[in-house]
């Protein structure tokens, strides 16, 4: 059994140790910085601040068996502001005639966008290698629990819902489109430029070029890897067509991964998002058995949910009926209403 929670400090172990399996920008191997995380964390689901920029919402997965974290995801509740630019680059095309030659092309262009009122955004999903491929699921609980909370508080977030995706590297790891504009401007690695944007986005606008760049001028490798996807992203951005995001014709200024983008009112688990009670019974009938992703009750201002399995009843007040046994594994010991979505 498998339970997703907002994070703790208790998560902090668990959590540094899963940053040693993966190579993530938002699960850096440092203590403090993840510490940091939960910590914001904490305060915006208990006590989230009117700036919705100032809200960072960080979800995990737990092996209820093993007793270990197993995966996170997040919310950023705003990207971009004043301060601190949601930046950009366009991607577009113009058109070149000549009447006297009887000759055109069509040229691929890129141009550096800012946004000071940004979305929400989603990212910062991690899985634990060894439970990849797993029957219940657990990279898409960890995508959609984001959602189901969202529903459930949607002034705590912007309408529009924003994911930027990871681009194909080469074989020495380095992202094409850096290699051909970014480390050209800034004489700075990828990596070490991905960090300081998090702390620090002037340098972009001041050292990036401003006109209009021409994709023809470009490495073949860069112009290839532009708006594209690595291989281990393709069923992330197969899931986020799949329940209603589409691409924005924008891509992330440093490694050129797409973003895409949806209405909240349009995204698949949200809009079926459903109030239900949850009702603990004996009188299951197996072969009608189906799971949903339903809130669970908590008493710290945080969060819970689960991939639970029972018997739904849909009418005027839908009832969700769950197993004594499974009950007992998630701490249940009465009956409750709540919030649930399909996987």
């Amino acid at each position: 059994m498998y339970t997703l929670r907002s994070a703790c400090l208790n998560d902090l172990d668990d959590l540094y140790e899963l940053s040693q399996l993966v190579l993530f920008i938002n699960l850096p191997p440092d203590r403090e910085i993840i510490k940091s995380k939960i910590e914001s964390s904490i305060k915006s689901f208990t006590h989230p601040s009117k700036y919705l920029w100032e809200n960072y919402y960080l979800f995990v997965l737990e092996d209820i068996k093993a007793g270990k974290i197993i995966g996170c995801s997040m919310i950023h509740a705003q990207h971009g502001t004043e301060d601190e630019p949601h930046y950009y680059f366009a991607v577009s095309q113009e058109n070149k005639f000549s009447k006297s030659l009887n000759t055109g092309f069509i040229h691929g262009t890129l141009k550096l966008g800012l946004d000071t009122n940004g979305p929400t955004e989603i990212g910062g999903l991690v899985l634990d290698p060894d439970y990849r491929k797993n029957e219940q699921r657990l990279g898409k609980q960890l995508s959609y629990v984001r959602f189901l909370y969202m529903g459930m508080n949607k002034k705590r977030f912007k309408e529009d819902i924003h994911s930027e995706l990871m681009p194909p590297f080469d074989n020495e790891g380095h992202a094409p489109l850096w290699e051909a504009i970014g480390r050209r401007f800034l004489n700075m690695e990828y990596h070490d430029a991905d960090i300081l944007s998090r702390s620090n986005k002037e340098f972009i606008l001041s050292l990036f070029p401003a006109d209009t760049i021409y994709l023809t001028l470009l490495p073949i490798e860069a112009r290839n890897a532009i708006g594209k996807v690595g291989e281990a992203t393709a069923p992330v951005k197969k899931m986020l067509e799949s329940i209603g995001f589409k691409y924005t014709n924008e891509v992330d200024p440093f490694d050129g991964g797409p973003h895409y983008r949806a209405k909240s009112k349009d995204i698949k688990p949200i809009k079926e998002m459903f109030e239900c009670e949850i009702l603990i019974r004996d009188s299951i009938i197996k072969s009608d058995k189906i799971s949903i992703l339903a809130s669970l009750p908590t008493k710290d201002g945080g969060f819970r949910a689960a991939y639970i399995s029972g018997n739904l009843n849909r009418g005027t007040n839908h009832r969700f009926i769950i197993e004594p046994e499974e009950a007992k594994t998630l701490g249940l010991k009465e009956d409750f209403k709540t919030f649930a979505t399909y996987l």
